[in-house]
């Protein structure tokens, strides 16, 4: 998820470094705010290292404008932790003096604080009214530890433990997921290329990063589906820690990853760019090379979508991807009806920025009842969103 960590002014500010790190463990991505107070507690460079981000603590910085509206859009969640009684007193009644407040009044996405102040600030009925004001507002609050305070003072008051936080936001993720359009669907999704291997070190492959379906896949665990990603060989994962990956490397192995899966899931993308044909025999030692032509016999890989177009089951969906060099409409209309897909997904060598290995693609879209959605060039993140936005009009 996108996670904005708010770091307010409080000697528990040391705690949100240790927090910061389990978040990005977890494969969150993580965007720090701190009030100027909480600059006297601990260092931004120790929070912009650990969460690859810079960290930002004023709407404008040497980077210019830090646009509190689109940050507030930005997030899945927001977790302000420490909180301390002079940001909760601000948040309740709507003060924006900071960057930080400046969000949350922006903020569409679930809200967490962590209070952390001393014993008699922390039961003061300012502070309780002020916290009844929050949850009113639909914020969520994080119990208070009992023990020793930094006054010396043993009472409620500690802010929560990193660990236990990071058990509560997962926990409001889970309730946040139930709310999602594809709660409770599983989803399978190919992606990668596959290697089809000549010998102990040569292969047939392809130029496919991955990326694309790594994109579509995360996009679907956003709205709430079980992801289940089959990745054939390549370096880039998915950041999205809830999308379980199952690695291959052949056409075969993808095919049996697939089949494994398929029976009891409710949408299929097949991103992955397999193999057509594979060496037709495998030495087990290294070819050497000879002075006259290599002749080289191949044999028909396993067809996965046609396989699993056959065996789609009512309610099911399937959607296809078509790469093309020539008449891409007719060649990627002909590919759906082939292999029974519901819609696929046309991008084109034709189109600058789009196919193998860029950041962005170019896509248009084929249904099986004539409809066709063309989309501008845009970042594969974004292209996913608008695939996953076609499969929740599908109401499966």
């Amino acid at each position: 998820m996108k996670i904005i960590l708010g770091v307010t002014g409080s000697i528990a500010a040391y705690k949100s470094a240790f927090l910061t790190r389990l978040l990005i463990k977890q494969g969150h991505e993580v965007q720090v705010l701190m009030t100027d107070a909480a600059a006297a507690f601990i260092a931004p460079l120790t929070l912009s290292t650990l969460s690859k981000r810079p960290v930002f603590s004023d709407v404008r910085s040497e980077a210019g404008w830090n646009n509190h509206v689109d940050l507030g859009l930005w997030a899945d969640l927001m977790l302000i932790a420490p909180a301390s009684a002079n940001t909760l007193a601000k948040l309740a009644n709507g003060l924006c003096d900071n960057i930080l407040s400046a969000v949350y009044l922006s903020a569409r996405c679930p809200v967490c604080v962590a209070p952390a102040m001393d014993v008699d600030m922390w039961h003061h009925p300012a502070t309780q009214s002020n916290i009844r004001r929050l949850q009113e507002h639909g914020v969520r609050v994080i119990p208070v530890g009992h023990g020793e305070l930094a006054s010396g003072l043993v009472g409620d008051g500690r802010m929560a433990e990193p660990e236990d936080i990071l058990a509560f936001i997962e926990k409001t993720i889970v309730e946040k997921s139930a709310t999602l359009p594809l709660s409770g669907k599983k989803a399978l999704v190919t992606a990668g290329p596959t290697y089809e291997a000549l010998d102990p070190v040569r292969f047939i492959g392809n130029y496919s990063s991955g990326k694309m379906g790594i994109a579509v896949a995360e996009a679907l665990s956003a709205q709430g589906a079980a992801v289940t990603l089959v990745l054939g060989p390549t370096a880039i994962r998915p950041t999205d820690a809830r999308v379980k990956v199952v690695e291959v490397e052949s056409a075969e192995q993808m095919y049996q990853a697939c089949a494994q899966v398929f029976p009891e899931t409710d949408i299929t993308v097949l991103a992955a760019a397999v193999a057509d044909y594979r060496p037709r025999d495998f030495s087990d030692i290294k070819i050497k090379k000879k002075d006259d032509d290599m002749s080289l016999a191949l044999a028909k890989t396993v067809d996965i979508a046609a396989t699993l177009g056959r065996q789609k089951r009512e309610g099911q969906l399937l959607i296809g991807f078509a790469l093309e060099t020539n008449d891409p409409e007719t060649h990627a209309i002909s590919k759906m009806e082939r292999k029974n897909f519901d819609f696929i997904v046309l991008n084109s060598l034709q189109d600058q920025g789009a196919g193998f290995g860029h950041e962005t693609n170019k896509v248009t879209i084929f249904h099986r009842n004539g409809v066709k959605k063309t989309f501008e060039l845009k970042s594969k993140t974004a292209v996913a969103g608008d695939i996953v936005a076609e499969i929740i009009q599908f109401g499966v």
